[in-house]
């Protein structure tokens, strides 16, 4: 089922409202271009979600570039975009959604006294009026209009229900309370939804909603509470990715939600075979990897080590598993190359896998995938989606590994020379030795970009099984004050390495100087604010 829009009449209707290329964005050390937040958004799309929150366009050219593209290309889901009560947030805002097919303009201001002491140094009264003069203005631009009181679990209910009831009185349609510190419980958020209802009767007419952090694991829960007490959105985030502990996991709620239909009579229309596919481009693209024993999508979440467990599933799969593996994507790979397969039969297996790839692209993926052909017996479809997520990168700025050459071994201490190609084109050289080849490499590559970085994290993970696996590295680095991450693939570990390291680099590097424009060019820019 695809996604369908907020005002459905179907009360047991449950819709998503995905916040992964905004709350997640957020993350520390992701940094995502518009060319990877527009192919995200069109996965969502796919994935059937019925909210994209696009991001939050005040905070910065590039945020406002990045809405406004997914407003133009992306079909299905509503198209929102966050702002502060402040006129400027709003009009950025409409700027770069207003041309989505479905428009949502989603504005938010703290309604606890710690949030309006402490961070806004207002009072009560100036929050009831910010309140009403957003809502009132989003209103005049938009017919869909979100509204979130944050940190309502930790506020006081009465002085939040007066804040909501201003929002609806303006013409809100979705109202959001947020539990912005993942502190509440689940009975205490039933709770917090039944006495809003009784303070403010007309949160009736409008669709509530739920937006949960997992400071204390609790972020799946809360939302299921406030579900069953009566809303009908939940925001949410792939790979529950978001600030600090994240957010509420879409995967985790949407199976929940389908699994247990039994008990609550509810449904969303999440097509669930595009969740695997979808965990691991976001997983990918923003090299946050996915703990193995992740629910839902997990390498172990539908494995059994347990030879009673085993056993069981060997008779009869219902004794241990409550979801098939092909429910949410996770089937075996039916899609093999090898090769000699020809550039059509791979344009074909993309397509399968959601990719339209054509002309230079398609010649790129096709180089990329011969290379990795000639290494490996068979290509799966794990090791597509891995290359051509690779390939397809926007790179037109971007630092590349030109080549490198290591020599190391237990009698001496290694020795790497790498040579890096700039944005400008130009091609330079860098040698060093280290503890290890890999860090030889590492810094080698910091001499050839002429940059000193700092090794925040280090993965290696094996795409697919076998001996002649593909390797995934992750490497999280901090340079020129930024916080990156960068993602290689490769046969060869040592490759895939100096590959996620450059791009690290570059991706710390670019983001330091797109920071430095925005600062001379944006005189409305605002330092990146916390959202609900």
């Amino acid at each position: 089922m695809g996604p369908q829009n907020h005002t459905d009449t179907d009360a047991n209707r449950v819709h998503i409202f995905d916040t992964t290329l905004r709350d997640g964005e957020q993350s520390p050390g992701i940094s995502l271009n518009t060319a990877e937040k527009v192919e995200i958004a069109q996965q969502l799309a796919r994935l059937g979600v019925d909210v994209i929150e696009a991001g939050f366009p005040i905070t910065s050219p590039g945020d406002f570039e990045a809405v406004e593209k997914i407003s133009r290309v992306v079909e299905g889901p509503t198209i929102c975009g966050l702002a502060r009560t402040h006129k400027a947030d709003i009009d950025a805002a409409w700027g770069a959604i207003k041309e989505a097919a479905r428009p949502r303009i989603h504005t938010f201001i703290s309604t606890s006294d710690i949030h309006i002491q402490h961070q806004l140094q207002t009072d009560r009264e100036d929050v009831k009026g910010q309140a009403r003069a957003a809502v009132a203005l989003a209103k005049s631009y938009c017919e869909d209009v979100e509204f979130s009181p944050m940190d309502a679990t930790r506020a006081d209910i009465e002085f939040t229900a007066e804040v909501c009831a201003i929002a609806v009185e303006e013409g809100a349609t979705v109202v959001n309370i947020p539990d912005t510190v993942g502190y509440t419980t689940p009975e205490e958020y039933a709770d917090y939804f039944r006495r809003l209802y009784e303070l403010v009767p007309a949160l009736r007419e409008v669709e509530m909603s739920v937006h949960c952090h997992d400071d204390l694991g609790m972020a799946v829960a809360n939302s299921y509470a406030g579900v069953l007490a009566g809303a009908r959105q939940v925001e949410c985030a792939v790979n529950g990715i978001g600030e600090r502990a994240g957010n509420c996991s879409l995967e985790e709620i949407a199976m929940l939600v389908g699994v247990r239909e039994d008990v609550h009579d509810l449904r969303t229309g999440i097509n669930t075979r595009e969740i695997a596919r979808t965990s691991r481009m976001v997983s990918r693209l923003t090299g946050y990897p996915v703990q193995p024993n992740k629910a839902i999508v997990g390498r172990n979440a539908f494995a059994h080590e347990s030879g009673i467990h085993q056993d069981g599933v060997l008779k009869e799969r219902s004794t241990y598993e409550i979801m098939d593996a092909t429910e949410v994507g996770l089937e075996s790979n039916s899609i093999v190359l090898g090769k000699h397969s020809g550039r059509h039969a791979l344009k074909d297996a993309l397509e399968q896998l959601g990719f339209k790839v054509e002309g230079q692209a398609l010649n790129n993926a096709f180089k990329a995938f011969k290379e990795v052909a000639d290494r490996k017996k068979q290509v799966t479809a794990l090791d597509l989606e891995a290359i051509v997520s690779d390939e397809m990168r926007d790179r037109a700025e971007a630092h590349e590994l030109a080549w490198f050459e290591v020599e190391a071994g237990t009698r001496r201490p290694p020795v790497a020379k790498v040579a890096v190609t700039q944005p400008s084109g130009e091609e330079t050289v860098g040698e060093s030795s280290g503890d290890g080849p890999v860090d030889a490499i590492f810094h080698a590559i910091q001499d050839a970009a002429g940059t000193e970085c700092e090794l925040v994290e280090y993965k290696v993970e094996a795409v697919t099984g076998g001996e002649d696996a593909l390797g995934e590295v992750t490497v999280q680095l901090r340079a020129a004050g930024r916080l990156a991450t960068g993602q290689g693939v490769a046969t060869d570990i040592l490759e895939a390495s100096a590959r996620a390291y450059v791009r690290a680099l570059s991706n710390a590097l670019e983001g330091a100087a797109t920071r430095e424009a925005e600062a001379a060019t944006a005189e409305a820019a605002v330092e990146r604010t916390p959202g609900p």
